[in-house]
């Protein structure tokens, strides 16, 4: 039998201690970080660039279950879920404060494990972890992190832009998030009733790590730039497709027809799905948190994304008059509800 790692407690360490623990390997990798952690608040310079900021909050019990979700892939997913709305605006997240609030459940070696997966979120992304707080709490776990990036003048790219006849376009798959949760929520119902038995996962790989640890598309991002494309408008996929194409619409004035026959799915969402007995096009629509790109571009922009696999044309943009509307495999227009994703419901 293993022997068991010895665990520290927080108050040994004292709140001091433990930042000076979880802060120091920090080292800065951009040039507009002056000052990190370390003083009173850190020194950022972005000369004639426009600052983007976003906050992000994470609970214990809402947005994420401890029975299944690792600490380090939690930290992990904590930043990635911040920097997807920086490159949404078509930014560049540069620095992230991370604040906590943390029970006496929590050992040292925990949170060490909770910051390891932020530092690599960082490491990753080339983004610099410049401060943030510490504090108790009574019920768990609390993390909020807030992300500030640079655009050039004129480069930023918001939900207010689209047109009539753009083109409704995503990036990815979609649903693979939502799927993912569900069968991490099966598994873990199961363990309550025996723990003995063994989750059984496998097959599933694909729709797990969409859960457990997604992705922001950076990547996107630079390839509008090598392919001079700017999207008329753009929103990540956080709420699910639905709500975030009624997010677009609204803040553009605009309609659009949404194809279900278009929609990207994987083949392990799917098979789940069937599984599970849902329609995968709930969780494509509704499920959230794929973290995927919505955007829109004009219809000069078509050849240039046409033949790219990592784009999807799912739809086109109407006058507002005509509302959002999914376009059924049938052909019939349905108007587009936008149910969200519930955190952890």
């Amino acid at each position: 039998m293993s022997k068991k790692t010895e665990q520290t407690s927080i108050s040994e360490l004292g709140e001091f201690g433990l930042i000076d623990r979880i802060t120091k390997d920090i080292k800065v990798k951009n040039s507009s970080t002056v000052k990190g952690v370390g003083d009173d608040a850190a020194i950022l310079d972005f000369k004639e660039k426009q600052v983007v900021v976003s906050s992000d909050l994470l609970t214990e019990g809402v947005h994420f279950n401890l029975m299944y979700a690792p600490l380090k892939h939690l930290g992990y997913k904590a930043v990635v879920v911040n920097l997807s709305d920086i490159y949404a605006m078509n930014a560049e997240p540069k620095q992230i404060t991370v604040s906590i609030a943390i029970s006496s459940k929590f050992s040292v070696e925990a949170i060490e494990e909770l910051y390891s997966g932020i530092h690599l979120a960082c490491e990753t992304y080339g983004v610099d972890l410049v401060g943030g707080d510490t504090t108790s709490s009574l019920t768990g776990l609390t993390i909020s992190i807030t992300v500030l990036g640079e655009v050039k003048k004129d480069d930023a790219i918001l939900r207010s832009g689209a047109k009539p006849n753009d083109l409704l376009c995503v990036t990815g798959d979609l649903g693979g998030a939502y799927m993912g949760l569900q069968l991490l929520e099966r598994e873990n119902e199961v363990f309550k009733v025996n723990p003995d038995l063994q989750p059984q996962l496998a097959g599933y790989d694909y729709i797990l790590e969409r859960q457990l640890k997604p992705e922001a598309r950076k990547d996107i991002v630079e390839a509008f730039r090598k392919m001079e494309i700017k999207p008329t408008s753009m929103i990540d996929i956080s709420d699910g497709l639905s709500s975030e194409i009624k997010h677009l619409c609204k803040n553009s004035n605009v309609g659009c027809n949404l194809f279900e026959e278009k929609i990207p799915m994987d083949e392990q969402t799917k098979a789940m799905a069937e599984e599970l007995n849902i329609n995968p096009l709930v969780a494509a629509l509704n499920g959230g948190e794929d973290y995927e790109l919505l955007f829109t571009i004009s219809l000069d922009d078509y050849e240039k994304i046409k033949n790219d696999p990592d784009f999807t044309i799912i739809g086109h943009i109407t006058e507002a008059s005509e509302g959002a509307n999914l376009v059924t495999a049938a052909g019939s227009a349905i108007p587009l509800e936008a149910q969200g994703w519930n955190h952890g419901k």
